[in-house]
């Protein structure tokens, strides 16, 4: 990979990780999306799944439907998504309907991925569409804001325990 197409994945990846603060901010798990269509963003989306109360509040689907509307079309053929996260199998099957060519990923997701990790959906030769993939773009930072957010959620949830536990 030659070092100016590194270089623009990073340049997305820095956007996805903006939409990832976001979650954060919110209180959610840190996972952030961007669409790049002609070298423009035209879907952002970033985790919403507790404040939306909603399973698919993922950031993949968010910024999916952006796009979609941006292109008037449910095909983002010329599209590149940039992740955080590895996507989730429910995230990885929009991907391939999509019909979206290229995913770009800054941490893989042991427990729950589905772009290599447990299973890769976007490469399946059953279906009639696969997806290139890439890995490891900003993998360091994005993996220690995921850290971070779950070591504080475990502080949280201890101390809202010990907080019952005092009241009873």
């Amino acid at each position: 990979m030659g070092k100016q197409r590194w270089s623009e994945d990073e340049r997305y990846m820095r956007e996805a990780v903006r939409q990832a603060k976001k979650a954060y901010a919110l209180g959610e798990v840190p996972i952030g999306c961007v669409i790049v269509y002609d070298g423009k963003i035209i879907g952002r989306g970033y985790n919403r799944r507790n404040t939306d109360k909603s399973t698919l509040s993922h950031a993949e689907l968010i910024a999916i439907r952006k796009a979609s509307k941006v292109i008037g079309d449910w095909r983002l053929e010329e599209c590149t998504l940039y992740v955080t996260l590895e996507p989730c199998q429910m995230c990885a099957g929009a991907i391939v309907q999509a019909r979206i060519p290229k995913v770009v990923m800054a941490c893989m997701n042991p427990k729950a991925g589905c772009a290599g990790s447990i299973l890769n959906i976007l490469d399946m030769p059953e279906f009639n569409h696969q997806v290139e993939s890439v890995s490891g773009v900003m993998e360091e930072e994005c993996a220690q804001l995921l850290k971070t957010f779950f070591k504080e959620l475990r502080i949280r949830n201890k101390a809202e325990k010990e907080a019952k536990r005092m009241i009873q």
